[in-house]
């Protein structure tokens, strides 16, 4: 992940892929710091800093560095994983690389979030490393023997683990705050309460003990101010941070009026949707189309006489098209809905990237020279409720919110779930891509040829505008395809939040129609080879998989985050 992170586009991939933005409701200012969430990330899981230009974008409102010491100290026991406990046995002392290398690391890093440096040493020591980091550091975590009571730095510091009786001994008013560090959250939980009741004014950070959202918010409530998330990060998987943000923001449960502009997105899903019903009519019906016939020089009845399966292999191409545009219509309507009236920009960011892709793909169609003006028509219809949504929408902010609380088995379910669903909509990206290149190349796959029983010379002496027709037709779907994977891919990677019931419809009903068209055409015109099939038996185990693991998820309302 730092390797991909180090890349041009690097942190546009990972984005892409976690959504790392943050609701401005969770901003909080602590000692001048301020953090974009309270959720950070210990330093005992990157001790090395082989991954800190990965984890800053992550979505931590803030990242532990260290523990940092003058000189490297690597300990040559390796940490050990208790997959029974659901712990690591880190070593101890901790590694450390050296003021060095931490700062040769650090020079190389894309900050994006606050960095609190951990330090371990003599006082001596701790001052003439701050002179050095103080170009990095936000702030300094040092052990609470380590630190002298005249101890000072223009930057905040927080001690770690100290005692009543250290801190009786110190001026609490020069001190930022503390960290309080354990493994086991009710031993954690009790010593927050602690130290708040002793001495309330006085901003605590916890490191480790959170296994999931509901142990977060209840030390947060019980006056924690920031967390570390540590070994549990690792067992509880990297969306343990943006699940802990969503369900603070759901306890929040700020209500915002509808946004503006989101209606003309759902008109543009709307008429999307009346043509692919359109479409579907006329691959029942006709086919081919009056303007076809005059591109072509001939009736469709001569082309039937001469091959009536070509007639067929159309109707194929034109009534998948028109099925991925009704699932299509229905995801945009749905998105419109349920997410742009409501703010949410990863909504808007999912109709944007399908729309625009969608638009683009119109210069598909004349890869073999046929550009139909009925295209170009709804092309112009759909823009100007695109263009007015995209600038009416612009200002969107707003993050997600969760219901979900526990490390449950509906939540466990639910990952794999979710990972049957983004692997369908990459699948229907990547199904786009290949059929759109067919489309402006050679047309015709070998089943196609073995289903019309000729091959593409002949068809081509028989009518030399028929090839171009049919890569038209190719190209259309391929494109189609493409804005529907995407939706499916970003729907499935940004939209899954325990509760979200319109999500799990949004997947069933919009997939039904692309499904139930591809496959009824295929058999009613016996073009049933396995192979050119089974692409959609796959995408069918997907798509049955992901509904099945994810239902219970999606339709649980709320998880007891009472401890």
């Amino acid at each position: 992940m730092s390797t991909i992170a180090s890349l041009p586009l690097g942190p546009n991939i990972i984005h892409f892929l976690g959504r790392e933005e943050c609701s401005p409701n969770l901003n909080k200012q602590i000692k001048g710091i301020e953090f974009s969430n309270p959720v950070g990330l210990s330093g005992k899981i990157d001790p090395l800093l082989t991954g800190t230009s990965a984890f800053v974008h992550l979505g931590f409102g803030f990242i532990e560095i260290g523990p940092v010491t003058l000189q490297a100290s690597t300990e040559p026991s390796h940490p050990v994983a208790d997959h029974n406990e659901e712990r690591i046995l880190f070593p101890g002392p901790l590694e450390s690389i050296g003021i060095d290398r931490t700062l040769k690391k650090l020079s190389k890093v894309r900050k994006k979030q606050p960095l609190l440096i951990r330090l371990s040493g003599t006082p001596k020591e701790l001052s003439l490393m701050m002179n050095r980091l103080d170009v990095f550091a936000d702030g300094y975590i040092v052990e609470g023997d380590e630190i002298h009571p005249t101890f000072h730095s223009d930057k905040p510091i927080f001690i770690s683990n100290p005692t009543l009786e250290l801190l009786s001994k110190l001026n609490v008013e020069n001190i930022s705050g503390i960290v309080v560090e354990g493994n086991e959250f009710n031993t954690l939980f009790s010593t927050v309460c602690t130290y708040k009741k002793t001495i309330p004014f006085l901003s605590i950070i916890t490191s480790g003990g959170v296994r999931e959202p509901s142990q977060a918010l209840s030390l947060l409530r019980e006056g924690a101010d920031l967390l570390l998330l540590s070994d549990e990060y690792v067992f509880s998987g990297p969306g343990l941070t943006k699940r802990i943000n969503e369900a603070l923001l759901d306890d929040l449960n700020d209500q915002l009026p509808p946004q503006k502009g989101w209606k003309s997105y759902w008109y543009f899903g709307l008429f999307i949707f009346i043509g692919g019903l359109l479409a579907f009519l006329f691959s029942l019906t006709s086919v081919i189309l009056p303007y076809d016939e005059h591109y072509l020089g001939m009736k469709k009845e001569s082309i039937a006489g001469f091959n009536d399966r070509i007639i067929k292999f159309m109707a194929h191409d034109r009534m998948t098209l028109a099925g991925t545009m009704i699932s299509g219509g229905i995801v945009y309507m749905q998105l419109s809905f349920h997410g742009v009236r409501r703010g949410l920009l990863w909504a808007k960011h999912s109709i944007d990237i399908a729309a625009i892709t969608g638009f683009l793909g119109i210069f598909l169609f004349i890869g073999y020279g046929y550009f139909d003006w009925l295209h170009l028509l709804f092309w112009l219809v759909l823009l100007p409720f695109y263009v007015y949504g995209w600038i009416h929408t612009r200002g969107i902010k707003g993050t997600p919110s969760s219901r979900n609380r526990r490390n449950h088995n509906i939540w466990m379910q639910s990952l794999y779930g979710q990972l049957s669903f983004v692997v369908l909509g990459f699948s229907f990206v990547l199904g786009g891509l290949v059929i759109s290149y067919f489309g402006i190349t050679s047309v015709f796959v070998p089943t196609d040829l073995l289903y019309l029983c000729m091959p593409p010379e002949i068809l081509h002496e028989f009518n030399q505008n028929l090839i171009p027709v049919i890569a038209h037709d190719r190209a259309g779907f391929g494109s189609a395809l493409l804005s529907v994977g995407l939706l499916v891919l970003t729907l499935s990677l940004w939209g899954f939040q325990q509760g979200n019931k319109w999500v799990w419809r949004t997947l069933l009903i919009g997939g039904l129609p692309a499904f139930i068209s591809g496959i009824y055409i295929h058999f009613a015109i016996g073009y049933t080879s396995f192979t050119h099939l089974l692409p959609a038996y796959f995408a069918i185990g997907l798509f049955l998989i992901g509904l099945v693991k994810t239902y219970s998820f999606f339709y649980k309302d709320r998880d007891d985050d009472e401890l």
